[in-house]
């Protein structure tokens, strides 16, 4: 899957709560019931959660209606509080050992090639949730013909825990460090930048040959130079894909938008990330760390067998 190299880059207040005005790249068209009302009925019957509802993600409405979710494991509430997140904040309920399970009939349901589970911070629970992940994982792999991509929290850094969720064989370990080290503070303030970059350099050192991940968005404050030390850093860290999208406030509770980022900027970020050893990059105002994933996965195998090809040529 992956280069047995990795090239690493060389060089070098919630603030006003004005709103700003949607600009016209930023209409969406919602696609007409059908597909997307039989997932809903199948999440609600079988009592699971997905990502797209619980931070009411603009593209929901899309993904449903291609048969397509992410599901949200180890409940609805979170035990941190993210600047810019719709998920409830609280103390979570316990863990239900049917869910692994319930996840695994809905992607078999589903007819899904590439399941992705997420989950919130469960930092209530000694493991932060890594063996109900593995479960999850190994559940539906029993059950169907499909890769799974995990998107997870930090585990505290714990490396340990970090590992119970590799070991069970997950194709992408997508972990997002969401936006710049200085607005963490107010973004972020129980994650730390350094411990996002530590997991997915565990993952690359000890799994060289699973697909790593990470995701940023713009538009909550950050500069064009604070974006490109990211992306070097990500690299740096082994990471092979990268999703760049734009902040949109979930609701007045969140922090504000401080700047729509037109389409030809997203453009931009997506070649420079492409021409800094990126395998795969998906860049614009409504891609999220999810969007077309599978899309994703294969661009990024097609482009590693093809380096790896010209590398033994």
């Amino acid at each position: 899957m992956k280069n047995s190299e990795k090239s690493c880059p060389s060089e070098g207040n919630k603030g006003s709560t004005r709103e700003l005005r949607f600009p016209p790249w930023l209409k969406k068209r919602i696609p007409a019931r059908g597909e997307r009302e039989h997932v809903m009925s199948l999440l609600e019957g079988l009592r699971l959660h997905t990502v797209c509802q619980s931070a009411k993600c603009p593209n929901m409405a899309e993904c449903f209606s291609h048969g397509v979710a992410t599901f949200m494991i180890m409940g609805n509430t979170c035990t941190r509080n993210c600047g810019f997140c719709a998920v409830r904040h609280g103390v979570p309920e316990p863990l239900d050992p049917e869910e692994p399970r319930l996840v695994a009939e809905a992607a078999l349901e589903l007819h899904l090639r590439h399941v992705v589970v997420t989950s919130v911070t469960r930092d209530d629970i000694a493991d932060g949730g890594a063996s109900h992940f593995a479960a999850t994982i190994r559940a539906i792999k029993e059950r169907g013909d499909c890769r799974v991509e995990v998107l997870t929290p930090d585990f505290q850094g714990k490396k340990d825990d970090i590992e119970t969720v590799a070991a069970a064989g997950p194709a992408v370990f997508n972990h997002n460090v969401e936006t710049v080290p200085r607005l963490y503070p107010r973004v972020r303030p129980q994650a730390d930048y350094g411990r996002s970059l530590m997991l997915i350099e565990y993952i690359n050192s000890h799994h060289p040959t699973m697909f790593t991940k990470s995701g940023i968005m713009v538009g909550i404050g950050e500069s064009r130079r604070e974006i490109r030390a990211v992306l070097k850093d990500l690299r740096c860290a082994g990471c092979d894909a990268l999703t760049i999208g734009q902040y949109l406030r979930p609701s007045p509770e969140q922090l504000p938008v401080s700047r729509f980022v037109p389409p030809d900027e997203f453009e931009e970020l997506e070649e420079e990330a492409k021409g800094i050893g990126f395998e795969a990059v998906a860049s614009g105002p409504f891609v999220r760390s999810s969007y077309e994933a599978a899309s994703m996965y294969d661009e990024g195998n097609v482009r590693s067998e093809a380096a790896t090809m010209g590398n033994e040529g």
